[in-house]
């Protein structure tokens, strides 16, 4: 019988975290019955009951598996550990817990893996969410597919199932700073999109804070693209040009414009700056060689 790994990273989810356990269950029961499963939750070292009633809920049942993080590692490397540690012969590398994305894709997610796609990713086609941020997430994610070297497809999320193949070539990749959902394409192998519609959250607010995010996007970014340090260099001459051009009129019509062109390159300059340091930053955190995350306990892990 063939395994299917399912990743649910968590942080103060008490309201929520045996619903998901639940649903994983039932679909597991009613219609992937063929498959066995396990359900590996990656705590980010919660403060409130989310650990006890895992714990609870995995002396029932062996399949539920726990990782408990020593401190809050950021849900990026929190899920991607969880990956790692993923023994089925494929894996749902995220599965939320507040269930925003639909578990009942899973199993067409399956029946896609069963025909030969290695990766099998959601595309969040709608979602129920203000205009603001979904305006945002939805030009930036268009952007990042228009300048990563990789062929990422726009409202792809973190929502994929992959075949073992695909995770044993992820785990080859050191990274400091996992980015999963492009990750994946990185590898290659067939894949195929799956239109849904991304929920609103049923419990709670989301623990990713609007920063936290900045910075995610900031990391997927910088680790698949070249695209901000060409545009450094491209604004550089242009504003080099530009200064050329205002000196080069103040000159012949006698006008007092020289602290326009200073204006400009200062603002090129820092903005370079500010590209050239987060390009620094992520070799920094590559050189150090830390681990992606300390964990405090495992439970169901047979090693």
């Amino acid at each position: 019988m063939k395994k299917i790994s399912i990743i649910t990273p968590c942080f103060n989810e008490e309201e929520s975290i045996l619903k998901c356990a639940e649903e994983i269950k039932k679909i597991f029961q009613t219609q992937l019955p063929q498959y066995d499963f396990e359900h590996i939750f990656c705590d980010n070292c919660s403060t409130d009951k989310t650990v006890s009633l895992l714990k609870e809920a995995a002396k029932k049942d062996r399949r539920i598996k726990i990782i408990v993080n020593s401190r809050n590692f950021g849900i990026l490397k929190n899920t991607y550990n969880g990956v790692l540690n993923a023994s089925g012969d494929a894996v749902i590398l995220f599965m939320p817990v507040d269930l925003q994305d639909p578990p009942e894709l899973i199993p067409e997610f399956v029946r896609h893996w069963e025909k030969g796609y290695e990766i099998v990713y959601g595309i969040r086609a709608k979602r129920e969410e203000g205009f603001l941020i979904r305006n945002i997430r939805k030009i930036y994610y268009k952007i990042l597919s228009k300048l990563t070297y990789v062929n990422y497809p726009a409202g792809a999320g973190d929502f994929q199932l992959i075949d073992r193949v695909v995770l044993e070539t992820m785990k080859k990749i050191d990274d400091a700073q996992p980015f999963m959902r492009l990750m994946t394409f990185d590898c290659g192998f067939s894949s195929i999109g799956i239109p849904y519609t991304w929920r609103a959250r049923e419990f709670g607010k989301s623990r990713n804070r609007y920063l936290h995010m900045l910075g995610q996007g900031m990391n997927g970014m910088i680790s698949f693209s070249g695209a901000p340090l060409r545009l450094a260099l491209i604004s550089g001459l242009f504003f080099l040009f530009y200064s050329l051009l205002i000196e080069t009129l103040s000159f012949f019509n006698d006008m007092n414009t020289a602290n326009i062109p200073l204006f400009f390159i200062g603002g090129i300059q820092l903005l370079s700056i500010g590209i050239l340091g987060e390009y620094i930053l992520a070799i920094f955190n590559q050189v150090r060689k830390k681990p992606l995350v300390v964990e405090r306990e495992r439970i169901n892990f047979n090693d």
